[in-house]
């Protein structure tokens, strides 16, 4: 919980500085043509920093509460004495893999930008699916709760959908990289946990 309210506060300050300050928002935003053309790597990092907007900050800050609680609390169960250091790697890994199809995509787009830690926040949210299955997952304008692994399902047929047909500005490559990075990296961590994982489903 504690890495989780760090990387929400120095996200949210980062954030709302840049939405006041144009020059900063700019400087710390993803331009592929940028990343390529003038070396500035940094880029993908500084993006998860800066949002949108204030609506767009609130959400992915809220999702990463919600299921990166959950996570830290697995990973100090699982390991113990690397539980921070595998979270950070978890949360930067999705960051990065996530803008990575993009920067193929538009390195030579001096237009192309991207903004926001969605990519990361999938990666927790899916490594949360993934190691407690049995939760619940309460979704906005859904009066029930929905199972989390029929959750996943869905986030990431619709993900797809919407990565292959819309054009809304969203970085719906960006979920899906992020969400399949988080359930690959948990994995990889500790492979016991898709056993553990099916027979909860099962069960």
């Amino acid at each position: 919980m504690y890495i989780t309210l760090v990387i929400i506060i120095v996200t949210a300050v980062v954030s709302v500085l840049s939405l006041n300050n144009a020059d900063l928002f700019a400087k710390l935003k993803f331009n592929a043509y940028d990343a390529k053309h003038s070396n500035h790597w940094y880029r993908f990092f500084t993006y998860g920093l800066v949002h949108a907007g204030y609506v767009h900050l609130f959400i992915n800050m809220l999702v990463l509460y919600s299921f990166g609680v959950i996570v830290e609390s697995y990973f100090h169960l699982y390991f113990p004495s690397k539980a921070g250091f595998y979270y950070i790697l978890l949360y930067l890994g999705g960051l990065i893999l996530s803008i990575i199809p993009a920067f193929g995509k538009h390195k030579n787009d001096v237009f192309y930008n991207a903004v926001g830690a969605s990519g990361a926040v999938a990666a927790v949210l899916f490594a949360s699916i993934l190691l407690y299955p049995t939760g619940k997952i309460f979704f906005f304008l859904i009066p029930v709760p929905i199972p989390a692994p029929l959750f996943g399902v869905f986030y990431v047929g619709y993900e797809y959908y919407m990565s292959k047909r819309a054009n809304d500005n969203i970085g719906h490559d960006a979920h899906l990289w992020g969400a399949i990075f988080g359930v690959i990296f948990t994995l990889a961590l500790k492979p016991g946990l898709l056993a553990i994982f099916l027979q909860q489903i099962g069960g």
